[in-house]
């Protein structure tokens, strides 16, 4: 059922690149467009409630834990009514990563968030459609001189990530074991104690924004470095957000099995001011509802043209811009 929505999620946002490119530039003709297909591959960071560093906890770069590190990839396709403005569809899976452990205590800010100590990890997901702004081929998009192979570029646009919250419990002997935390309800989220605690959906909407660099290396083949931050509208990606809930409510909702574990993983703080006492009690903050999570990917993309180069609209003005110059 989850591949059959994101697979609609797909088809509906090519039909949405087709009909921009088609529709929103009818003047020239389709044969000005000009297409691209490629892939994606960098560095992603997650920014939320778990790990950080000294200070108080921010969503911006300070609180980017390096060492947790992980790799997206993906493809994408472009199209280009013209020289300044783009439209690309893509598609990119990856992991995200928080943890409080490894969090450097210099002061007291950081001090709760280590003693904290939860974790997570999740897969991720994710098919988004961006507008790509070229400023300097819009100012110069009257100069048939302007040469215009290395190019900023500015992107927006709407998209959707789906992901799924793992949490650890390390036993006795030091083996970690990795749970679900979404069944497990740690922030009471559904029962009728918390009404205004939703269970939350794995599928999200976010709004990409970001810029980078396009390089023309010929006429067919480009490279491009591109910041890209997803903004999202939920703040359970690492399942946290609020306050420590009454454990005891664990086993009216939860099978034994499923509330044992919850009991456990909601709050990890035993034994770390005192042993076999809890630092918390129920009400107390877990995490920041007044900041939602988001993460953000420096993502190298290698493109390709498609089909014929100069049997178009671009053709002579393209050519001008990507040769050599006949002088040295």
């Amino acid at each position: 059922m989850k591949k059959c929505v994101h697979f609609r999620f797909m088809c509906l946002l090519f039909l949405s690149l087709n009909f921009l490119s088609l529709k929103a530039f009818p003047q020239d003709g389709a044969r000005q467009l000009r297409w691209e297909a490629g892939f994606t591959l960098g560095p992603s960071f997650f920014l939320g409630d778990l790990g950080g560093n000294a200070g108080k906890g921010t969503r911006f770069i300070k609180d980017v834990n390096l060492e947790l590190t992980k790799i997206v990839k993906g493809g994408f396709v472009s199209v280009y009514p013209n020289n300044w403005l783009g439209f690309r569809l893509a598609a990119q899976t990856g992991y995200l990563e928080g943890q409080d452990d490894i969090i450097n205590t210099n002061g007291i800010y950081e001090l709760f968030r280590k003693q904290r100590n939860l974790d997570f990890k999740s897969s991720l997901s994710e098919a988004y459609i961006v507008a790509e702004v070229f400023p300097l081929m819009f100012l110069n998009r009257n100069s048939e001189e302007y040469s215009g192979k290395l190019q900023p570029y500015v992107s927006f646009g709407f998209g959707m990530i789906h992901f799924n919250p793992q949490g650890s419990l390390t036993d006795a002997n030091g083996n970690k074991s990795w749970y679900y935390l979404k069944p497990l309800n740690t922030e009471g989220q559904g029962m009728a104690e918390y009404p205004n605690r939703k269970p939350y959906s794995l599928t999200q909407p976010v709004i990409p924004i970001g810029g980078g660099f396009k390089y023309f290396i010929s006429e067919r083949v480009n490279i491009s470095l591109e910041i890209l931050t997803r903004k999202s509208f939920t703040d359970y990606i690492d399942d946290v957000s609020t306050s420590y809930i009454n454990p005891e409510l664990f086993d009216k909702y939860l099978t034994p099995q499923n509330a044992a574990i919850a009991r456990q993983i909601h709050d990890k703080t035993y034994g770390i001011v005192a042993p076999g006492l809890s630092r918390i009690a129920p009400g107390e903050q877990r995490g920041n509802p007044k900041q939602n999570d988001s993460f953000f990917s420096v993502l190298t993309k290698v493109g390709f043209r498609l089909g014929s180069i100069y049997e178009n609209g671009f053709s002579k003005t393209e050519r001008s811009k990507l040769r050599c110059p006949a002088r040295f």
